[in-house]
């Protein structure tokens, strides 16, 4: 397969004996699962399965799975751990200014002047601002990912520079 893959759940333990699963919600859209027929499993060896959703539901604040083909607690418990991902081509449209963690992850980090600060390791979700935690050859940095701090995002270029305001990158 030669489209990237996103991650909208990932799978936490079998719930019941006909082959359920609970997983984790990955995504902002919980929505999204309205209507998916077909999904991509990926076990941490990174092996790939094609999966058909035969039933899900929400319960309290996850999914339960229920796969075709899928009716036992034993054949279940083979995708514990996995990540249920759709193509890239699927994922939700967003707003312009509005990006997925995945989109940001990996982007180099510097100053409007050039100045080299680092890659986005992740992104943590406070409930707030997003804070952009960046990897620097020294030290690691969190950055708040706030459109005065973050003046220009080019998920493409995988580039993001920021306007420092003073005091943000000091020990």
């Amino acid at each position: 397969m030669n489209e990237e893959l996103v991650a909208i759940a990932k799978t936490a333990k079998t719930r019941g004996l006909r082959g359920e699963l609970v997983a984790d919600i990955l995504t902002d859209f919980p929505e999204r699962f309205d209507g998916l027929k077909k999904v991509f499993a990926v076990k941490s060896n990174g092996e790939i399965s094609v999966l058909k959703i035969e039933n899900y539901w929400f319960q309290k604040n996850r999914v339960v799975l229920k796969f075709k083909d899928f009716d036992s607690i034993e054949k279940a418990e083979t995708l514990r751990d996995c990540e249920i991902c759709i193509p890239e081509s699927e994922a939700v449209e967003l707003e312009e200014g509005e990006f997925f963690d995945w989109e940001l992850e990996g982007c180099a980090v510097e100053t409007v002047e050039g100045e080299k600060i680092g890659k986005v390791k992740e992104v943590l979700r406070t409930g707030g601002t997003e804070i952009l935690v960046v990897e620097g050859a020294e030290k690691e940095c969190l950055i708040p990912f706030a459109e005065s701090i973050c003046v220009e995002v080019d998920v493409e270029n995988k580039l993001i520079k920021i306007d420092v305001p003073e005091g943000l990158l000091e020990f």
